[in-house]
């Protein structure tokens, strides 16, 4: 009996060593990663809501150490933490010797080389990935986390590394009609203007999507624009080239005032003078745009600044082509405004547990905004991060985009911590089936206690022009609920139900 105790010691002894040194041996050879973003966090713990350590800069490699859902936990410059998975990418990236770039915004990648296979992510016009496999007319890439399939006409394939792509591509590609061209305009969110042809040249600003730049010369697929009095870089595939002129195209684009009494200013802050005021539905022609305010002319030798959250312009393009050409089960045109409750100085409402209200708002908008995109959606949030934002400005978002829905998300909160559930408000008439489709969305869905639709007196119900509504996932003032929706798997269920009752919403609308 003592022998076989001894024995089975010794066999779990060798087991454990075992273990440890295979761990060690993992551990050591572990993947490498690069960042992918400008800029990347590095946290105390795998989530958005835990303490920064460091701020890493694009290209910085990375030891991956350990993983947990879409976080990694790594360590750089003698420094151990977790940093988002989607803002790193393999460093053998820069080796491979294909690559493609992406042509159209939303192409999407998908788990087989079909179209009736999943969608597992998009890409978005201008975005390089590495290209692993290619049949028929679907080519097998790696982005980020992810490796999928993208049908081959969307994208443009380039042989060589990444370094080479950075000064040099095929010359093909370049037309005629682009050689002429004597301005460029952006078609991408925002893109870096760099010192010189390269990608890891000297930064010298950022380029918004609509604006428009002279060109001043060409080299391959990079051009030099005039930005802002200085000589800058763009790669060609972030907007789109046109042989008019900028003055007279600018010349033709107009704000038109939102609210009543708006200040125009002398400079674009809202700190500076106010030089008059203007009613709403007067229309200005604008100068140029300067970050987030539009230099406008007043008068033949006067002109002001007015800022972008409360007026609308010409340039937002009408959908309704798309619109009229959407299909059952798919959001194509339908733009939706996400608005994550709170932020910055506003944390909102807290639990028992410690759980704030503006941090789970903000990463339930990410969720939801990610299925909305994949069903063919523009989704556009009111904050990306832990910033305030007026709620006045949240409602001029929705205006400014002429928003087919706004959504703004809560959690609740009350002094008696036996209330809970889930509720959908709505204020104005038309915007209460919306209410009603994402309620039954949500109800299927999660197991709260169903408060209803009710009608909220919430300005961002009662001042929005657009189909609103505010949804409030719960109660973080009943610990026992409170535990329940501070969770990945509570914000998956409450965004699918979401998802599910805006495109029954829209469905409904085509009949």
């Amino acid at each position: 009996m003592k022998r076989n105790i001894l024995i089975l010691c010794i066999v779990i002894l060798i087991s454990c060593i075992t273990t440890y040194f295979s761990g060690f041996v993992l551990a050591n050879n572990e993947e490498s990663r690069i960042v992918f973003a400008e800029k990347l966090h590095l946290r105390e713990g795998p989530g958005l809501s835990f303490d920064i350590i460091d701020t890493l800069e694009k290209n910085k490699r990375l030891k991956v150490l350990d993983r947990q859902g879409d976080w990694l936990y790594v360590e750089v410059n003698e420094k151990k933490g977790w940093v988002a998975s989607w803002l790193t990418q393999s460093e053998q990236i820069n080796n491979v010797e294909k690559y493609a770039i992406a042509q159209v915004n939303h192409l999407n990648i998908r788990l087989e080389p079909s179209l009736s296979a999943p969608v597992l992510g998009q890409l978005h016009t201008g975005e390089q990935v590495v290209v692993l496999n290619e049949r028929n007319e679907w080519v097998q890439i790696q982005h980020q986390q992810l490796t999928g399939w993208v049908s081959s006409e969307f994208i443009t394939m380039n042989e060589g590394t990444i370094d080479e792509l950075n000064n040099t591509v095929s010359e093909k590609t370049e037309s005629a009609e682009v050689k002429e061209s004597n301005h460029f305009t952006i078609v991408v969110d925002a893109v870096i203007v760099r010192q010189k042809p390269n990608l890891k040249s000297k930064k010298l600003g950022i380029a918004k999507k609509g604006e428009q730049f002279a060109i001043l010369a060409r080299d391959h697929h990079w051009i030099q624009i005039d930005f802002n009095g200085k000589k800058g870089w763009i790669y060609s595939f972030y907007g789109t080239f046109d042989n008019s002129s900028i003055e007279e195209e600018k010349e033709e684009q107009t704000i038109t005032i939102i609210y009543n009494g708006t200040n125009i200013r002398k400079e674009p802050t809202t700190s500076s003078d106010v030089i008059m005021n203007v009613q709403a539905g007067e229309q200005f022609k604008i100068i140029k745009k300067e970050h987030d305010w539009y230099k406008i002319q007043l008068s033949e030798d006067a002109t002001g600044y007015v800022a972008s959250w409360v007026v609308s312009t010409n340039e937002q393009s009408v959908k309704q082509d798309k619109k009229d050409n959407r299909k059952k089960g798919t959001l194509n045109g339908v733009t939706i405004v996400l608005d994550p409750g709170h932020g910055g100085n506003d944390q909102g409402t807290a639990g028992l547990r410690n759980t704030i209200e503006k941090e789970i708002t903000l990463k339930t908008a990410e969720l939801l905004k990610s299925k909305l995109q994949q069903a063919g959606a523009e989704v556009y949030l009111t904050r990306e991060s832990d910033v305030y934002v007026g709620l006045h400005k949240r409602v001029s978002l929705a205006h400014q985009l002429a928003a087919d829905a706004f959504i703004s998300i809560h959690y609740d909160a009350t002094e008696d911590r036996t209330i809970s559930g889930f509720t959908t408000y709505y204020f104005h008439s038309y915007q209460e089936s919306l209410a009603q489709f994402v309620h039954d969305g949500l109800s299927d869905q999660i197991k709260l206690r169903d408060r209803g639709v009710q009608q909220g007196n919430y300005l961002v119900l009662r001042e929005n022009k657009q189909n609103a509504i505010l949804v409030e996932l719960g109660y973080l003032s009943n610990p026992s609920e409170e535990k329940v929706i501070n969770t990945d798997l509570f914000r998956e269920q409450a965004t699918m139900g979401i998802y599910e009752g805006v495109l029954q919403y829209f469905d409904a609308q085509l009949k």
